[in-house]
């Protein structure tokens, strides 16, 4: 079945969103290919280890166009992060800039999910894995 293997963050301002990502998650950031136009994203010290955990890695690209229209739905993937607290991180996505678009709930079974926007207006999620969450 297809899984998702790669994902993408479109900059209006690539520094302050690397800035952002690597304060948050401590996410690492490479220049790639023509200079100030895309940044691969490594979310783990070595993907390509056993011990590395799940997950995916991924890349920042300088915005090609306009960002989305405030009060237009999200075009695209909102894809989750997994978190150790995720009171924590939202507290966290506001201090280092960002805004929190869904505040923290419970899933059932599941964990604690909120929403975030990182402070170009992206849209991504916070989940943390706590079967008790009622």
């Amino acid at each position: 079945m297809p899984r998702p293997v790669h994902f993408e963050i479109h900059a209006t301002e690539p520094a302050r969103l690397i800035a952002f990502y690597t304060d948050l998650f401590g996410w690492q950031f490479n220049a790639w290919g023509p200079p100030g136009q895309y940044w691969l994203i490594r979310t783990a010290p070595d993907a390509d280890s056993a011990a590395a955990p799940p997950g995916i890695d991924g890349g920042l690209i300088k915005r090609q166009g306009d960002a989305a229209i405030s009060g237009q739905p999200v075009n695209a993937f909102v894809c989750t992060v997994g978190v150790d607290d995720a009171s924590a991180t939202l507290a966290n996505i506001v201090v280092f800039g960002g805004s929190i678009a869904l505040p923290r709930m419970a899933v059932p079974g599941v964990g604690w999910l909120g929403y975030g926007k990182d402070p170009d207006g992206n849209i991504f999620g916070v989940m943390q894995h706590d079967p008790s969450a009622a």
